[in-house]
């Protein structure tokens, strides 16, 4: 398996390099054309943008969550546009955290495509480098991106429901970890979404303490021992990791794979899928 993260000095040497495609990934939940704007005003060179609604979700429906897998027909041709096929080393960036830059990468990894990583403190590592920033329009070459989805990376929320009716997320089968930030996992500080709290039996690891305090991975032995404490005693391939609306769900999983604990599965709806059903139950407090 290709390594899921990238120092800046390691990009910088790729620069130019027809077989590496940078995507930069920035993006603001409060102010939807941000990133683009931020990609034109300056970015890594040779780096093309990818819009989170736009490119790396698929159509927002009554019934779904605020950002829905794309159909990966579909998600295979906005790769093809960026000139990804299997033979390419996909680099994703975003402002720093890397939360918007994991949603790319398991995307990739999803479609089949290995040769995906995430440049660790994005773009804000990269200008603290010093390293060149261009406000030059990228191109590249279209190319055919073809996928292969993992089916059984996904969990829906009916599979989820059946398990929390059978007691099964009380006992940890399978074990529910949401990476949404403390206060609106508690259901004290909701706005984003219109009902605040979250699924009963889940449990909480914000996708925050995966970073330093420079917005970087910690080191692998930390992120295993973080991981630990959240996974209880069961292994990885028991896990399934959501948050809002399956997109810094994707961060906690490139944590664990960056802490040699692969296997964790995406509750791809997550929360704001969730709610969708007023019948559905939903639990508050620190779980």
């Amino acid at each position: 398996m290709a390594a899921a993260l990238i120092g800046t000095e390691e990009l910088a040497r790729h620069l130019g390099d027809d077989e590496w495609a940078i995507i930069d990934c920035r993006f603001e939940l409060a102010r939807p054309e941000w990133g683009a704007e931020a990609w034109a005003a300056g970015h890594i060179p040779g780096a093309l943008y990818a819009h989170l609604d736009h490119d790396l979700s698929g159509p927002h429906t009554a019934h779904s969550g605020r950002h829905p897998l794309p159909e990966p027909g579909v998600l295979a041709a906005t790769l093809g546009r960026l000139g990804v096929d299997a033979r390419v080393q996909v680099i994703a960036y975003d402002q720093g955290p890397g939360a918007y830059a994991a949603r790319l990468w398991w995307l990739l990894r999803w479609l089949g495509h290995s040769r995906a990583a995430v440049l660790d403190g994005g773009f804000a590592a990269w200008e603290r480098a010093g390293l060149p920033v261009s406000g030059e329009p990228s191109s590249r070459a279209p190319r055919r991106f073809e996928a292969h989805p993992a089916a059984d990376w996904v969990v829906g929320t009916e599979a989820l429901a059946a398990a929390l009716s059978s007691g099964g997320l009380e006992r940890g089968e399978p074990l529910l970890i949401d990476a949404r930030a403390a206060d609106r996992f508690a259901g004290e500080n909701e706005t984003i979404d219109p009902v605040a709290g979250h699924i009963p039996g889940a449990h909480n690891h914000p996708f925050a303490g995966n970073l330093d305090a420079r917005g970087q991975f910690l080191p692998a032995a930390e992120l295993r021992r973080a991981w630990a404490r959240s996974l209880r005693g069961r292994p990885p391939e028991a896990v399934i990791a959501m948050c809002g609306s399956g997109v810094t769900a994707c961060h906690n999983l490139l944590a664990l794979e960056l802490a040699g604990l692969p296997g964790a599965k995406l509750y791809a709806g997550s929360w704001s899928e969730w709610i969708r059903d007023p019948s559905r139950p939903i639990a508050r407090g620190s779980g």
